[in-house]
């Protein structure tokens, strides 16, 4: 047996030390985006099969008298993951604050150290297992905050990237997002029940797709029609997860009948999702005007590196472009996102931490509903504002 540990730990370290070799600075933002990635398959390979292992740790099983069901222990093993992710991305996050330039030693801490990285990541993880039930009922708490703000962050990053896109696509997204507006009608609305809130959610999204392109055509307002259609088409798939999100014994749900597929689809498209939009919102990092970029990067402070080289010789001012050149986005941002996720992907596999008619669904429930809806309409006020502030406020400079 400790012959098999053995050799278990030295293939376990090889395997590090290759995977550790590989990355480079510049695949970092990949690999960190492959470890939030690992995670969640271990979220959701534990919350399938973790029940009979948790059962056994007393200070997990601390029911008096009282039998834990199957769907508390499969939302501890997924809230455990997730804070011992959290906790990885959240420290990484501190200690990343304040790093302006290359010349920084930490900037050769997150760029590298893999193999101590996944030791220490692994070992968090681990560790979340041995806490009593009532620091994870606290992040459990916490981490619906975490994950609204995630969506927040998402949709401000979401606008801010629509109006670099191209103009081509704009007939494309219109009329995406009316044939969007007659599939729904057909799932979930179907004939022989009163399913009122369906369409009020359904009708809502049209006319805030309406709305949209009324404003951003209006000749005082300074908008473009590509945005508007973007965004609508976005409303238009969280109005269609929202509805997808209800429970499938609800008659108005049309895809019921088909639970097995549409529970394997909705976490296969959430996971996807979640990394794609953390990998988008750490790239959009470096590029961004607003709080997003480090203070010393080109984009702020582009000028001032050129002021600086003016009295400087050409060979040291070579040397001096090489080590000194700013980072081209925020390390500490970037680990940010990965932690606020860490929470949105919990409450993604969980459910939310709501009861549903089914421990065997994925992200199933009238709470995943009303999040979804409540992030549609915080996107449409915060869109509306981008587009009408301007006009209430002319002496203030927008970006």
């Amino acid at each position: 047996m400790s012959c098999l540990a053995s050799c278990c730990a030295s293939l376990t370290c090889g395997l590090c030390s290759s995977v550790a070799s590989g990355i480079s600075k510049k695949s970092a933002r990949l690999a960190y985006c492959g470890l939030f990635g690992l995670s969640l398959i271990v979220s959701w390979i534990l919350r399938e099969v973790g029940t009979p292992l948790l059962e056994k740790f007393p200070w997990i099983n601390t029911s008096d008298g009282d039998t834990r069901t199957k769907e508390w222990y499969q939302i501890q093993a997924v809230l455990r993951v997730s804070l011992g992710n959290f906790l990885f991305f959240g420290i990484l996050s501190l200690i990343m604050i304040g790093i302006k330039d290359q010349n920084d030693k930490r900037d050769s801490w997150h760029h590298g150290g893999w193999c101590a990285k996944i030791i220490i990541w692994a070992l968090l993880v681990v560790l979340m297992f041995f806490l009593p039930n009532v620091v994870i009922s606290i992040y459990e708490t916490i981490s619906k905050f975490g994950a609204g703000l995630f969506l927040l962050v998402q949709v401000i990053i979401l606008l801010d990237g629509v109006h670099t896109w191209n103009d081509a696509w704009v007939a494309k997204d219109e009329q995406k997002c009316i044939y969007f507006s007659g599939i729904l009608f057909i799932w979930f609305n179907p004939s022989g029940h009163d399913c009122g809130l369906n369409v009020f959610f359904i009708v809502m999204t049209m006319i805030l797709a309406f709305v949209f392109a009324v404003i951003a055509l209006n000749p005082s307002v300074n908008g473009s029609l590509l945005p508007a259609s973007v965004i609508s088409v976005y409303c238009a798939y969280v109005c269609y997860t929202a509805l997808s999100s209800e429970p499938h014994d609800y008659v108005c749900n049309g895809l019921h009948n088909k639970s097995k597929a549409v529970t394997i689809s909705t976490l296969v498209l959430g996971m996807l999702t979640t990394v794609l939009s953390v990998l988008y919102s750490a790239l959009r990092a470096g590029s961004s005007t607003t709080f997003l970029s480090p203070p010393s990067s080109p984009k702020s402070a582009g000028k001032k590196l050129l002021l600086e080289g003016e009295d400087v010789e050409e060979g040291t001012e070579n040397k001096k472009d090489i080590e000194g050149r700013p980072v081209s986005y925020s390390y500490s941002f970037f680990h940010l996102i990965f932690a606020l996720a860490s929470m949105y992907s919990a409450m993604l596999l969980s459910g939310w931490t709501s009861s549903s008619e089914s421990s065997d669904l994925i992200d199933v429930g009238w709470t995943s509903v009303w999040v979804r809806i409540c992030s549609q309409w915080v996107t449409a006020g915060l869109y509306i504002w981008t587009l009408v502030a301007p006009l209430l406020f002319p002496d203030r400079e927008f970006f």
